[in-house]
């Protein structure tokens, strides 16, 4: 099924007044190699790109208080050796497609259909929302609006977008048609965002028919076709 994301840098909402910054990470030659190796070694060894097929949503929270040591975290290319749980699956440093701040600021880090390393097994079927904050620093009213608009606004962007998730969520979707992973002892588990936070923000997204768990009549072939317009080729974002 082909499906047209729009590729949005701005948008009017929650009163006209919400919109999506650019804060883009380098994603360069080396690092577009090295998400295509991850693809290769974790899901398909024949993948020629590091397109997506967005099906969900994956909300996150930093473990940290500010979008600085966040941004800190994601920019290098590569996973620095002090993460030997990840490091062993790859050299591709994590990242998410957008960030949520404390004030409720949106920004898009990379572009959301390539992939981006945030949740195992899931990776080329979900865009990621990472909040700063966590586990002691309570995320926030303003990002909880903020995480309800912009899954209203990837929903209708992306028509394919059934499944809403907290990282705490995705072992639900072992052994489905969506997950990916071969090696079946790489895996992590994970608190975020938490159970409270997504049971609120389900809650004002209640009339969207979000599914947190693999439903059987799920869309087949959820990766292998071109399912956009987006290509592999370099966008340039505009400084923040």
């Amino acid at each position: 099924m082909t499906t047209l994301c729009l590729f949005l840098t701005l948008s009017a909402g929650m009163g006209g007044s919400a919109r999506v910054l650019q804060a883009p990470l380098p994603f360069g030659s080396l690092r577009q190699q090295l998400t295509l190796e991850y693809i290769r070694q974790h899901y398909d060894p024949a993948a020629k790109d590091i397109l997506i097929h967005p099906r969900m949503i994956v909300i996150h929270w930093t473990g940290s208080s500010s979008l600085k040591s966040l941004l800190a975290t994601f920019e290098p290319d590569e996973l620095p050796p002090g993460r030997p749980e990840l490091v062993r699956g790859g050299r591709v440093n994590v990242s998410t497609h957008y960030a949520v701040d404390r004030d409720g600021t949106i920004y898009q880090l990379m572009p959301k259909l390539w992939m981006a390393r945030h949740t195992i097994g899931l990776n080329r079927v979900a865009l990621g929302i990472e909040n700063v904050g966590g586990p002691d620093t309570a995320l926030t009213e303003a990002q909880l609006s903020s995480c309800a608009w912009l899954t209203r606004k990837l929903v209708k962007e992306c028509p394919d977008i059934e499944y809403l998730i907290g990282h705490f969520e995705y072992l639900q979707f072992k052994g489905t048609p969506l997950w990916e992973e071969r090696n079946s002892e790489y895996l992590t588990q994970k608190p975020d965002p938490a159970a409270e936070f997504m049971s609120r923000l389900r809650e004002r997204l209640k009339d969207l028919p979000l599914r947190n768990s693999y439903h059987p009549y799920a869309l087949q072939d959820p990766y292998h076709g071109r399912h956009s317009g987006e290509t592999n080729a370099p966008l340039k974002f505009a400084t923040q």
